[in-house]
């Protein structure tokens, strides 16, 4: 089996070629200096020439804020290139997996998002991650969406770490108290990844962690369980403004792991705990 992972310096991309590694599947990693998936003939060059059984894009402008403000940026990489790869793994018969957000949604629900719940992002972000969904489920017949959230884990810039940063930083922090949703662990999110694509149940899949939690409870959470005396502030979003604007609820329910067979996701703060060790 040959698996192409495009974004293969990224957060998510880095844990998915690490775990790939450890098995025998045929593995061909890009960066984005290696593979510009907006280049639509480069994709289906490389593409045409390996011809992979999966293409996993964990290739994304995940700058919510600067989305705002470089909204062509955002849809040339969340969109169209998410586009070229469709075509190109449909022109082969290859399986494509996409991994898109919690942000699809608008954050008025009061009960976790199940998969087919109603879409309706606020920014521009959240809408260009909507359109490659939009554009995947159209041009391809063998496909994966994979709707996660608030991702840390060991590589790349992330909340974990810039709290922990802060905490060497400074003695007191504030954090948003009024967004909630679900803290997900990269190795626990490619875990899952890796185990669907080699599946053929297509689909719509939220995955995150189980549980919810604010920011702040996540914030105070990681304080605790990293034993850092720090004094956390509960703020509200009004309180720290930001251009881009954030769902107020985004706790997804993975609906398609439990329905479809496989195993779900430990809780949080297990997650976390396993993290800082």
């Amino acid at each position: 089996m040959k698996i192409i992972v495009t974004g293969a310096n990224g957060q998510l991309g880095i844990e998915l070629v690490q775990q790939l590694k450890k098995t025998d599947i045929e593995l061909y990693p890009f960066r984005k200096d290696e593979l510009d998936i907006v280049d639509m003939d480069k994709v289906q060059r490389i593409v045409l020439e390996i011809k992979p059984d999966i293409i996993i894009n964990a290739a994304a402008f995940t700058n919510v804020d600067k989305a705002e403000t470089d909204k062509d940026l955002a849809y040339s990489v969340n969109s169209i290139g998410q586009r070229n790869l469709a075509v190109a793994a449909e022109k082969i018969g290859a399986k494509i997996c996409y991994i898109s957000t919690d942000y699809v949604f608008d954050g008025t629900a009061t009960q976790p998002y199940e998969e087919y719940f109603p879409v309706n992002p606020l920014g521009v972000y959240g809408k260009s991650k909507y359109a490659g969904e939009q554009l995947t489920t159209s041009l391809c017949s063998k496909y994966f969406i994979v709707r996660t959230a608030w991702v840390y884990g060991e590589h790349g810039n992330n909340f974990v770490k810039t709290m922990l940063r802060l905490a060497e930083e400074k003695s007191e922090i504030g954090v948003v108290t009024d967004q909630i949703g679900s803290p997900t662990y990269t190795v626990d999110l490619a875990s899952f990844i890796l185990d669907l694509v080699q599946s053929e149940k297509y689909g719509v899949y939220h995955c995150t962690n189980s549980g919810s939690c604010s920011w702040y409870e996540f914030a105070a959470a990681i304080f605790e369980e990293a034993g850092i005396n720090i004094i956390v502030n509960p703020l509200s979003s009004d309180q720290f403004p930001r251009p881009a604007k954030r769902p107020n609820y985004s706790v997804l329910d993975n609906m398609s792991i439990r329905i479809n067979g496989f195993s779900e996701l430990r809780h949080w703060r297990e997650a976390l705990k396993s993290f800082l060790e």
